[in-house]
């Protein structure tokens, strides 16, 4: 399918999506109808084993919903648009092949929430975080005030969340938002080498080992462990664990057909 806002390119069972909206790459309702398609068809294209996320130019990763879009909406007007930012977040949240923002510049609003959906946040140095609904007098509403405390901890959220100020990059690290911070130069090279390494693992068992962690996410300690156990004697069942343990013993690369 061809994309209007959405750039895409596969190489090495690796997706990199690109929010083509410069110079801020603004989330509007287009944009959310487009992730959440794609999200799917990479989903079920098992030439892709990894994706990551960017934002076209060297000013945004994606400063925020389109505020151009939103400005005029009535409350139901703007519950139907809520309601596809929500869909394509929890699609991209919940696929099962590991996903990467690499945050290239600025992340506000609906730009952090979408980083909060994947997996891994990497960061260029020039990077800026925030949460500026508070300064308009709204809050998020596509995962901000659920998934950043869970991220980071209630504390650190509710600093963000309440003073709509922005973090650097270095900040964003030290409190866990991102993962690593790397030189705008190298962060689309460091964000591949990581969805590299990813895409050479058994796809099987990552989606098995992402599906526990999220479901365990929201339930009691005692029902998640079982949950744990249930899930690894399903991915002990597959022939890529056969597979694994052969290539260990045998002191060799592991051949995963993600069966």
């Amino acid at each position: 399918m061809a994309y209007e806002t959405l750039l895409v390119a596969v190489e090495d069972k690796v997706a990199t999506v690109t929010l083509n909206r410069p110079p801020l790459n603004p989330l509007s309702s287009k944009v959310f109808r487009e992730l959440g398609q794609l999200v799917e068809e990479l989903e079920a294209d098992p030439g892709v084993r990894a994706v990551i996320i960017t934002g076209a130019g060297e000013k945004a990763f994606a400063a925020g919903a389109d505020i151009a879009e939103m400005k005029d909406l009535s409350p139901v007007e703007m519950y139907k648009f809520t309601q596809l930012s929500l869909a394509a977040f929890n699609k991209l949240e919940n696929m099962k092949k590991p996903t990467i923002a690499a945050v290239n510049g600025l992340a506000l609003g609906g730009g952090c929430e979408l980083a909060l959906a994947c997996d891994f946040r990497l960061a260029s140095d020039k990077a800026r975080f925030g949460f500026p609904e508070i300064n308009l007098a709204i809050i998020p509403g596509a995962g901000g005030t659920q998934r950043l405390p869970r991220l980071i901890g209630l504390g650190r959220a509710k600093e963000l969340l309440y003073l709509g100020e922005m973090i650097d990059a270095g900040r964003a690290e030290q409190i866990g938002l991102v993962s690593r911070v790397a030189p705008a130069v190298d962060l689309l090279k460091e964000a591949l080498e990581l969805a590299k390494k990813l895409a050479a693992k058994s796809a099987h068992a990552l989606g098995v080992l992402k599906d526990t962690i999220q479901t365990g996410l929201n339930l009691d300690l005692n029902s998640g462990l079982n949950l744990e156990m249930k899930n690894f004697l399903l991915a002990f069942a597959s022939h890529d664990r056969r597979e694994g343990i052969s290539a260990f013993l045998e002191k060799r690369k592991p051949n995963f057909t993600d069966r």
